[in-house]
């Protein structure tokens, strides 16, 4: 095979790697997958790091200590906050949006209270919530049984756009929006 071909095949392949590996792929790895040294990796690396600079690509490959990934170009950010924030919240159901909500003014606050206020089991909804790193635990009541205390998390404020709990709007702003 010509040279210039298989440097251009390892670099598509290299590519493909990049974009379905969830993680940073280290030089080395790479190069055994390849059976050729480091440098010349590198160099393939490089190349196609300059390619996506160049054409200012909305998705760029990084370089982070001796491995590699590929990540949305920060250009675009605030495109994929947008569009992110929007998918995120037509995937929670009305059920997990309702538990959100009272941990969000409640917190912190008991799967028992949740359940009191709801008046339905809200197991599925905090473990959605928690699996999406909306809410955590963050501590344990001090009750007969020690039952976990739940509380949003730095996501929840990033999707709601918001810097602190504060931000969030009254309850009262919501009673005057529904009378009218």
């Amino acid at each position: 095979m010509h040279l210039f071909k298989k440097y251009e095949q390892i670099k598509r392949v290299i590519e493909s790697l990049l974009f379905i590996s969830e993680k940073p792929l280290s030089r080395k790895s790479i190069a055994s997958l390849f059976n050729i040294s480091e440098s010349e990796i590198k160099s393939v690396l490089e190349s196609l790091m300059k390619e996506y600079e160049e054409k200012e690509s909305g998705i760029l490959i990084v370089q982070i200590d001796e491995s590699y990934q590929m990540v949305t170009n920060p250009k675009y950010s605030e495109w994929v906050i947008l569009f992110k924030n929007m998918t995120l919240n037509n995937k929670l159901s009305d059920q997990a949006f309702e538990v959100l909500a009272i941990i969000a003014y409640k917190q912190p606050i008991t799967k028992a209270e949740i359940e009191k206020i709801r008046g339905v089991n809200s197991d599925y909804a905090i473990k959605t919530l928690m699996d999406r790193k909306l809410v955590k635990i963050t501590g344990k009541k001090e009750v007969p049984g020690r039952p976990f205390l739940y509380g949003t998390t730095k996501e929840f404020l990033k999707l709601f756009g918001i810097s602190s709990l504060n931000e969030l709007p009254k309850i009262d702003e919501f009673q005057q929006f529904n009378a009218a």
